[in-house]
């Protein structure tokens, strides 16, 4: 579906990288999990607790910048409304309580309108009221999520789900200063992102970035090269990063929709369904080589960001025996986003402080 005169994007020379590599500790891309300043409270606190294999919990901070401590316990239980969600057994081991399997019907996807449809959700895009930040506000992003892995208990493999729960992250516009909310993977009340050094991929950083599709996804194929299993798919999932967990400043959503308009195997499935179970039209992309497809969903009458999924559709190549529980039809990932905005202040919603 690549309408660009350009050659492959995955062709490119290299020029300048998409962020600042001296603001950087680790490669862009979805797989970064970890900076310096959380790796020492992750060892200890995990050590003997976190699941292990290919499909342990994901980065839910949806971009490179921002690193959450990876869970030690999942929560009980998995029901979505209207009963998308549904629940292969129940599994627990050392006190960690884990939930149903979460899984859904494989939509049927199609390459056929892609381009149109993101034509119109950048239009939308474009249309869409967008942030001024000072730089003494934060971004405030509020969703429902939950994280499907394979967890190991005395050398038994099992796969369990999160329950869809609340999340809430505040961070500052050089990614600096932050805070995170979310029952089960942080303390009660929360836990502090605050960093002495400024967050490559912070709102700061994006309002740098080129409005301009074909220059964007340049960068985005030079900024990911190595990571993922294939350029096309690391490109989509960096513009996924962007999409999810941030506020994007004026002009820059749009050219991602545009700009991912341009990577090959990008795909449309007609239905599919968020962390609170709103249905929507999904702009998707299968990596061939894990077997796992990821769904950016958009409401079909605004075009409006919903939240994204990742679905199991098949079995991956050179898949290994952890790998081959996550069988097809399981959600892996699952996230609603119900609210974006700007406070004044981290720990405050738009509607009251805390």
């Amino acid at each position: 579906m690549n309408a660009s005169p350009l050659p492959h994007p995955a062709e490119w020379q290299e020029t300048e990288g998409l962020l600042p590599p001296t603001e950087r500790d680790l490669p862009a891309g979805r797989h970064q999990f970890h900076k310096e300043r959380l790796m020492a409270q992750i060892h200890d606190e995990h050590r003997t607790t976190a699941p292990t294999g290919p499909h342990k919990p994901r980065n839910r901070f949806l971009r490179p910048a921002i690193v959450w401590p990876v869970a030690a316990c999942a929560l009980a239980g998995a029901i979505v409304a209207g009963g998308v969600l549904t629940g292969r057994g129940a599994d627990t081991g050392h006190g960690v309580a884990t939930g149903p399997v979460l899984t859904t019907d494989i939509g049927t996807a199609s390459a056929s309108g892609t381009t149109r449809l993101l034509d119109r959700i950048s239009l939308a895009a474009g249309q869409a009221p967008t942030p001024q930040v000072r730089d003494d506000q934060y971004i405030y992003i509020e969703s429902t999520t939950a994280d499907t892995y394979v967890k190991t208990v005395d050398d038994k493999h099992s796969v369990v789900s999160e329950k869809p729960h609340r999340r809430q992250v505040w961070e500052s516009p050089d990614g600096k200063q932050g805070w995170l909310i979310e029952p089960g993977n942080t303390p009660d009340g929360g836990e502090t992102l605050n960093s002495p050094y400024a967050a490559a991929g912070a709102y700061n950083d994006l309002v740098t970035l080129p409005t301009d599709p074909d220059a964007l996804l340049k960068r985005f194929y030079e900024e990911s090269k190595g990571q993922g299993n294939s350029p096309d798919q690391a490109a989509f999932e960096m513009i996924g990063d962007l999409i999810g967990e941030s506020y994007p400043p004026a002009g820059l959503e749009a050219a991602l929709y545009k700009a991912a308009a341009k990577i090959p195997g990008v795909v449309t499935v007609n239905d599919a369904v968020d962390a609170v179970g709103r249905h929507g039209v999904a702009v998707a992309r299968l990596d061939e080589v894990s077997g796992e497809r990821t769904e950016w969903i958009f409401d079909k009458k605004t075009y409006t960001f919903l939240g994204e999924r990742r679905v199991q559709v098949q079995r991956g190549e050179n898949s290994n025996p952890e790998d081959l529980l996550i069988k097809p039809g399981t959600i892996t990932f699952t996230s609603a986003i119900t609210t974006r905005a700007v406070v004044d202040n981290a720990k405050e919603t738009p509607s009251r402080t805390s």
